[in-house]
């Protein structure tokens, strides 16, 4: 019976397609596949990217340095003042959506050229930010003269159409672009009010996408040049000379500004009392 009954059970394995149990075979566990961990592909260089990269490099010489106080080039406590300016201006930056800001004064010889300059080498220290800063005081070769600089055109090429802006700029730490100027401009007012030129500002911004844009513009009280421009700005930063530019000019200036554009702030510059300003003096470093 035992073998009729194996056999029986063997016939009904065979009719049901099953193999019978002394001959089935053994399944082994197939060895655990590992998930294989996609890794993120390195960040591609952008058609940006590519454009910042054919500027010509702007190189400081040591001597214009300490001669024309660009105390900004490096991290340090001369430095400080910038680096809490540029913080100051992102975040109203970042809170008004402003990117384009001109920085002005009442009059020639409050050091708006200077703070120009080095808040361009304070915003280099930021990698992650791009900025462009225009001399667009065109009766003169001021930021091209703190910076040390001898350029081949003005910045009066670029707005007229004669030469484009990634021909002109000067790059200074892959992230900062200067447009300078080589000689002054005999109709800067009627350039700067000239729509082309507002044509010329967006299309930069189109192609090389800064973070912020800045302007070196006339003072306000000597020329009209400054006048009609600033209606093409967000907002403007007024520098002042201290013991030098009285208060009522400020005020009349701060209302003059206030009619054209935003007020971003008032920077007193050229103060001799600076001891503790920061909170910190020497003691930090």
């Amino acid at each position: 019976m035992d073998r009729l009954q194996q056999a029986i059970n063997k016939a009904r394995e065979a009719r049901d397609g099953k193999e019978p149990k002394s001959s089935r075979r053994v399944k082994t566990e197939e060895p655990v596949r590992k998930e294989r961990v996609e890794r993120p592909m390195p960040r591609m260089a952008t058609d940006v990217d590519g454009r910042w990269a054919e500027f010509d490099t702007l190189d400081l010489n040591p001597k214009d340095i300490r001669r024309n106080r660009l105390v900004a080039h490096s991290a340090g406590e001369a430095a400080i003042p910038f680096d809490m300016l540029r913080t100051k201006i992102l975040q109203m930056a970042r809170k008004n959506d402003w990117k384009r800001i001109a920085i002005v004064s009442p009059e020639s010889g409050s050091g708006k050229t200077t703070v120009a300059a080095n808040l361009g080498l304070s915003f280099s220290r930021m990698r992650d930010k791009r900025t462009i800063i225009f001399d667009f005081d065109l009766r003169r070769v001021g930021l091209a003269r703190v910076l040390g600089q001898k350029c081949k055109q003005s910045m009066s090429a670029v707005l007229e159409r004669r030469i484009p802006f990634g021909e002109h700029g000067l790059c200074y730490e892959n992230n900062v672009v200067y447009g300078l100027n080589r000689e002054r401009v005999m109709n800067p007012s009627e350039l700067l009010q000239n729509p082309v030129t507002h044509d010329v500002l967006n299309e930069i911004e189109d192609q090389y996408e800064p973070d912020l844009m800045f302007f070196d513009t006339p003072p306000l009280m000597v020329s009209d040049d400054s006048q009609g421009f600033l209606e093409s700005v967000d907002c403007a930063l007024l520098v002042v000379a201290a013991e030098k530019t009285p208060i009522d000019r400020i005020d009349v200036a701060e209302r003059q500004l206030s009619e054209l554009t935003n007020v971003l702030g008032i920077v007193l510059n050229r103060c001799r009392y600076t001891s503790g300003a920061h909170g910190y003096e020497n003691e930090y470093y």
